[in-house]
């Protein structure tokens, strides 16, 4: 059979897909996975305390999740383009907004609300959507791998970068460039558009109707599974991306110690991030969900028994850096197959919203945790054993094989 000229532009475009995902999440995470170094500046200038502000940037975490699979839905129905673009604007006023308030409610809807939904409008639920509607199904893996590597980079950049303005003109003059960069990401947006109709009718087929995708996903004990794990990744991510400045500055190293640790975390998932995306499409992606959970666990177990050094920090850094944002592509790609790709953008927002449920109590939890005994012990403790649990709780998931290996 003939393939149509659509079909195969469709098919040789996915690279340029890929890198337009890639270069908005390098914004959108970039903005979002650095909020922890504002913690202590925010306090220093209003005089809010720890955990009031912790409490705001937890429910900038939930946000970011409830948001997704609306984002999501909206997507599916009017396309990621207008989606993520009003999401982007949403950021920006967020951002410039936050540097006005000095108070907990301020600091709850400009930080927590506005500027997190809008993160997450134009976050990984749409944009993996987007791409699963743009890419053949054997690059799914790899483009959603270099999507996430391009957000991790994100990281990478924009740590350093936030706390030398931090350090140089306040705060507030940092919230403004992250305001100004999210309005820069709008073009990358619109390059992620709703595909032409013969481009959407090569989308794998699933459910006939949102409805029924979501009761055939909620009655399947995989996809359950799936939320299980994710939650405890969001737990993991959210408390270390929020506390893990304050627990370098317990140690009585600098901040740019802290900016540094989470710049090492980005560059290490460039990495992490492609190889889960190559990895995907060799191996059931529960497995690599598994050696991903149970690499945390030990990691954090070995940093319990190091000395805190700068050195122990930076290696701290890299490790979890291997597996930070790469848990997407296979958790993404697990739906995917399981309910196809014509409502992913929906049934992976609701993922995510679990994993920002536990990202709410990462956050949270650790600054109470500060708050009553001075340090986060307790919370590494929490830490080591959710991320332990979550290896295993995807190990029943029945996944069908990857694409490559049906093939062969």
């Amino acid at each position: 059979m003939t393939q149509s000229p659509t079909h195969n532009s469709w098919r040789h475009s996915w690279r340029l897909a890929a890198g337009a995902a890639a270069a908005l999440l390098l914004i959108t995470i970039g903005v979002r996975q650095t909020t922890g170094l504002f913690v202590a500046p925010i306090d220093k200038s209003t005089g809010l305390g720890i955990a009031a502000i912790s409490f705001a940037l937890a429910i900038g975490q939930f946000s970011w999740g409830a948001i997704q699979p609306i984002a999501g839905a909206m997507a599916d129905r009017y396309g990621p383009g207008r989606v993520m673009a009003v999401g982007l604007i949403a950021l920006s006023l967020g951002s410039a907004l936050t540097s006005f308030m000095d108070s907990t409610l301020g600091l709850v809807v400009a930080l927590g609300i506005m500027s997190a939904a809008g993160s997450g409008a134009a976050g990984f639920s749409v944009i993996m959507g987007a791409l699963s509607h743009r890419v053949p199904a054997e690059k799914r893996g790899l483009a959603a791998g270099i999507s996430n590597a391009g957000g991790s980079f994100g990281q990478f950049v924009f740590a350093p970068i936030l706390q030398t303005i931090i350090g140089a003109a306040g705060w507030a003059a940092a919230m403004w460039f992250s305001a100004a960069a999210a309005l820069a990401a709008v073009p990358f947006a619109w390059m992620l558009r709703k595909p032409a109709n013969a481009v959407a009718h090569a989308v794998t087929q699933g459910p006939s109707n949102l409805s029924a995708a979501i009761k055939e996903a909620f009655g399947d004990r995989s996809y359950i599974l799936v939320h299980a794990g994710f939650f405890t990744c969001g737990f993991h991510i959210a408390f270390l991306v929020t506390h893990l400045p304050g627990e370098i500055a317990l140690c009585g190293m600098s901040p740019s110690v802290a900016s540094w640790s989470l710049a090492i975390i980005g560059l290490a998932n460039v990495v992490g991030s492609l190889i889960a995306g190559w990895a995907t499409g060799s191996y059931r992606s529960k497995h690599v969900l598994f050696l991903m959970y149970a690499s945390r666990a030990v990691l954090i177990g070995l940093y319990l028994l190091a000395p805190k050094t700068e050195v122990t920090f930076y290696l701290f850094a890299a490790g979890l850096g291997a597996t930070w944002l790469a848990t997407v592509a296979p958790t993404a790609t697990i739906v995917g197959k399981l309910f196809g790709t014509r409502y992913l953008a929906t049934l992976f927002g609701l993922t995510l919203l679990s994993h920002q449920v536990g990202a709410f109590f990462g956050a949270w939890l650790g600054g109470l945790t500060f708050a009553s005994t001075g340090n986060y012990q307790w919370m590494w403790y929490v830490d080591a054993i959710l991320a332990a649990a979550a290896a295993f709780v995807n190990l029943p998931i029945k996944e069908p094989a990857p694409l490559k290996a049906q093939t062969a």
